[in-house]
């Protein structure tokens, strides 16, 4: 039995059990999607049926590729979309830096939030829903008004919040299935209109070359479909946990922001997020320091500079991220964790 605490969500989701299964009866089942005889067709029957259930579940009415995830649907738009120019928001996950576009970057205020009044006209705007390092939730309904008033695009990477809570009224979506209880490797762009979007390739209807994963679709939307009422439970865990950090002397990243009630960033005054990370380790803990992508780069987090925070500040920040697993017992052992390392560290 596995006895150390996972809480590093925000990363990667252990797998669901549907999701498994599902996965492992594709695979027995298994033939090229795109081929015209029987099996092929029953394979493309289920994918399809696959589609239809994720729309469902997340309320998606328009179109939807399936991708290998968020990093390959934000090159694709970031890419092949009808606009000239693009802007994305200064907290924005590092994939929007490694699709090969140089953008124009949105500031925001110290609470994370961008400012509405700097959406730029004709462009397409890449704004998340959902901060993967502070769990800052941005404010949907405002944006979607700016951005059209602006005859612009809105691109928003709701990986961190899509099956949690609803989805924008933006023109294109990435999502990933491993953050969400779902395999690697698989995920879906979420697109209003096809001709916002120049094609590509021969499967997804053009608009995605390559064999589709089968198995891992069938996964992706078991996982999808699957209760969330353990979302709701979250809230009263991390507002445990708050209250439990600021009473030992620590920090709430965006503590007066609207957050995501499963991410949660802390700063420890005087212990850099590296010797955190070691000491939680050792007692059992698995954490992070900001992305999963660039936690072990030494440089401070630029979403948290983007916010203001100074470098010395920056680097003393951890992130602790909840999953469908997290139990009460498992923060009660982080908030002793936290206070007897805290302790240690005033000692020192």
């Amino acid at each position: 039995m596995n006895s150390r605490i996972y809480l590093d969500y925000a990363a990667t989701t252990p797998i669901t059990d549907s999701a498994k299964r599902a996965m492992t009866e594709a695979f027995e089942i298994w033939a090229n999607p795109s081929s015209p005889h029987k099996d092929g067709r029953h394979m493309r029957a289920l994918i399809e049926e696959a589609r239809i259930r994720i729309k469902a579940a997340l309320n998606w009415p328009y179109q939807l590729v399936f991708t290998s995830g968020a990093s390959e649907s934000i090159a694709m738009v970031l890419q092949r979309n009808t606009l000239k120019q693009c802007s994305i928001s200064a907290v924005e996950h590092d994939a929007f830096l490694r699709a090969g576009i140089v953008p124009d970057i949105l500031p925001v205020d110290e609470n994370g939030y961008i400012i509405p009044e700097n959406l730029p006209e004709n462009q397409l705007v890449a704004v998340q829903t959902v901060n993967n390092e502070t769990g800052v939730i941005q404010p949907a309904e405002i944006l979607a008004q700016r951005v059209r008033e602006k005859n612009s695009l809105w691109f928003a990477d709701a990986a961190q919040s899509a099956g949690k809570i609803s989805l924008p009224d933006a023109d294109f979506i990435s999502i990933s299935a491993h953050k969400l209880g779902g395999p690697p490797g698989i995920g879906a762009l979420l697109i209003r209109d096809w001709a916002k979007l120049k094609p590509f390739g021969g499967q997804e209807q053009g608009y995605r070359a390559g064999t589709e994963n089968a198995p891992a679709i069938l996964a992706f939307a078991a996982a999808v479909c699957e209760n969330k009422e353990w979302f709701e439970k979250s809230a009263a865990l991390r507002e445990k946990l708050d209250q439990a950090i600021l009473s030992f002397g620590g920090e709430i990243v965006a503590h007066q922001s609207q957050r995501i009630p499963t991410i949660a960033s802390y700063r420890m005054s005087g212990m850099v997020a590296k010797t955190q990370l070691i000491l939680f380790d050792m007692a059992g803990i698995s954490i992070s320091a900001g992305s999963a992508c660039s936690s072990g780069s030494l440089k401070s987090s630029p979403v948290l500079k983007a916010m203001g925070w100074g470098d010395k500040e920056a680097q003393e920040v951890i992130r602790v991220s909840f999953g469908r697993e997290t139990t009460e017992s498992d923060i009660d052992h982080f908030i002793k964790t936290w206070q007897q390392i805290s302790e240690q560290r005033k000692k020192a």
